[in-house]
């Protein structure tokens, strides 16, 4: 079991255990919001809900510029896995602008690219190719990118998650 923190101004910060949130509530540090009724957590005094989404009673700032780090994983899961020539599945990543020619490894230079286009592209670019992107890559944005344990979302997490979006 996971549960969602939440900043005191309702932003996600993180997903943790249930028992880092249960010493979090314990330790008046935390509110419960969301409760998992079924399968309670048993202590000396009793039956205690399992908490599903907490608030911190405190405000935590959230740094504003968080940074999501160039990732090959993270570029084939913000292109959900499509080569961005062709659109068949992609098992590799490609610079639009090869590095031999003073192309980055950023966000906006890298796409998921399937074997055979790259392959075929090479050192090259997609204008001497003939070539179009699909999409144009840019970094990615939102809550899955930011907070940690996100991507596999509970559903009632989904009313907390969509106001910081």
């Amino acid at each position: 079991m996971r549960t969602l923190v939440l900043n005191a101004g309702y932003e996600p910060l993180a997903v943790v255990s249930f028992k880092r949130a249960l010493v979090l509530v314990m330790n008046e540090k935390a509110t419960v919001i969301e409760r998992i009724d079924e399968n309670p957590v048993w202590g000396i005094r009793g039956a205690t809900d399992r908490p599903a989404v907490i608030v911190l009673t405190r405000y935590v700032r959230v740094p504003g510029a968080r940074r999501v780090p160039v990732t090959r994983r993270g570029v084939l899961r913000r292109d959900a896995h499509r080569c961005a020539y062709c659109g068949k599945g992609a098992t590799t990543i490609d610079h639009v602008l090869p590095r031999s020619r003073g192309g980055a490894d950023s966000w906006e230079n890298l796409v998921a690219c399937c074997l055979r286009c790259n392959n075929v592209k090479g050192d090259r670019t997609p204008q001497e190719m003939a070539w179009e992107l699909r999409w144009v890559p840019q970094p990615p944005r939102g809550t899955q990118w930011t907070v940690r344990g996100t991507e596999r979302s509970e559903p009632s997490w989904e009313p907390y998650l969509s106001l910081a979006a």
